[in-house]
């Protein structure tokens, strides 16, 4: 076994027992961790940290803010180094199930990250063309002119950054006519943006060259989301797992990278932990899900996102997705709450926090997998789901800590909890007290 990456010790064990704590002890803990400060608890304790005035210039016909709950999972050890995940979602349980396994990772093994490739993708589409290799043939002599005149037009700023348009590649497309469509690739290094605006104000900007150039009309002038060329790639490591949990795991993982029906269910877990801190850091969550399902089905199947297996005793899991995220520009700069989300993170560059949202996305699918082929998923869902339950009730405050003992001995007896054991069990409550 290779030397382990361990994370701070000192962080390790602010972090225990972080889920029993109350808000005030969490966020006191988060700055001792220097994860936070108290100018950042400030904002977060306001009632609305997105004012009205912001959001009328985020969106059209504004009327209000939609409020979601942000939490941050702990314990995490990414490529040796600390971090707090902040995650803003609804959905009862991810954070939980994110820390609990992270915490066995810290302990049992590790998460290791790389970025393969660094350039994003924008379409320049022809259409119809009659002669495609005289198209091909245009394109290819004229690239080095093309790229170097959009580089001083339109992409000054990101040129300046290291970044710009780096290649043309041209693609074929039989139409299933007679007639061959063609569609320019136009390869650019967006660095830390996420680069949609100035992708399409390239392609915008070549439209007439290439117009010119091929005597062909342009259709669409276009980003893809779908920039196989950028991947962001996170494995896991459990060391020494118990020959059966490991065995079980492996198998729950073929199930969705054989079955599409499974594996629309195992990615949308992957995205519980990836889209959560997309939100929280004010990136273009519907951007990478789009990306990350296409990529699912890019062998003409759609399949798992993420593959586990066995090798010496030792649980490996690895996800390859395209992760394409900004941390300049746009809302990440000018919400209030992503840009606290962004500090705590401690990135520096979009690649990096690309590389943590895979390995999000990674260690929530290890968790589903662990719990559904051992307690199964509904246990882990129900506890949590109890205090929903409990609050949708008229409960006061006094009587929701007995109400949600009492849930969680009927959850143990009766393997399940409705509205109607919470109504029963709070009349008992009342005649008894």
């Amino acid at each position: 076994m290779s030397q382990r990456k361990v994370g701070d010790p000192q962080i390790e064990a602010l972090c225990k027992g972080f889920s029993k704590l109350s808000r005030q002890e969490r966020e006191t803990r988060l700055i001792q961790m220097g994860f936070l400060t108290t100018e950042d608890i400030t904002i977060l304790h306001q009632e609305n940290p997105l004012t009205i005035d912001l959001a009328n210039h985020f969106v059209e016909n504004v009327i209000g803010c939609f409020p979601m709950p942000l939490g941050v999972a702990v314990n995490f050890v990414i490529d040796g180094r600390d971090y707090v995940i902040p995650m803003a979602t609804e959905e009862t349980s991810i954070i939980a199930s994110a820390s609990k396994t992270a915490k066995w990772i810290r302990e049992q093994g590790e998460i290791t990250t790389q970025t393969l490739g660094g350039l994003c993708i924008g379409q320049i589409q022809l259409p119809i063309v009659e002669n495609f290799n005289e198209v091909k043939q245009k394109i290819e002599s004229n690239k080095s002119e093309l790229i170097d005149q959009a580089n001083h037009s339109v992409a000054r700023g990101i040129v300046a950054r290291g970044g710009g348009i780096q290649d043309m590649i041209i693609r074929r497309i039989y139409r299933g006519d007679g007639h061959s469509m063609a569609v320019i690739h136009v390869m650019v290094d967006t660095r830390d943006a996420m680069g949609a605006n100035i992708i399409n104000q390239v392609c915008e900007f070549l439209k007439p060259h290439i117009e010119k150039l091929t005597n062909e009309k342009v259709g669409m002038c276009i980003l893809s989301n779908l920039a196989d060329t950028k991947l962001s790639q996170a494995k896991i490591t459990i060391y020494d797992i118990e020959p059966q949990l490991g065995k079980a795991i492996v198998e729950g993982s073929l199930f969705a990278q054989m079955d599409p029906y499974r594996a629309a269910t195992n990615n949308k877990g992957v995205m519980n932990g990836i889209d959560a801190v997309l939100i929280a850091t004010g990136n273009d969550w519907r951007a990478v899900e789009a990306a990350i399902h296409a990529y699912a089905g890019y062998s003409g199947q759609y399949g798992s996102i993420t593959q586990w297996y066995m090798k010496d005793n030792h649980l490996h899991g690895v996800i390859e997705a395209p992760i394409i995220v900004g941390t300049v520009g746009g809302v990440t700069r000018l919400h209030p709450v992503a840009r606290i989300c962004l500090k705590m993170l401690h990135v520096q560059t979009a690649a990096e926090l690309a590389r943590i949202l895979a390995a999000v996305g990674l260690v929530q699918n290890l968790a589903a997998i662990k719990a559904l082929v051992t307690e199964g998923i509904n246990k882990g869902h129900m506890k949590l789901h109890l205090s929903n339950l409990a609050l949708a009730s008229d409960a006061t405050q006094e009587e929701l800590p007995l109400l949600k003992q009492h849930l969680i001995e009927r959850l143990e007896k009766q393997k399940s909890v409705t509205g109607k054991d919470v109504i029963e069990i709070l009349n008992e409550m009342r005649k008894k007290y």
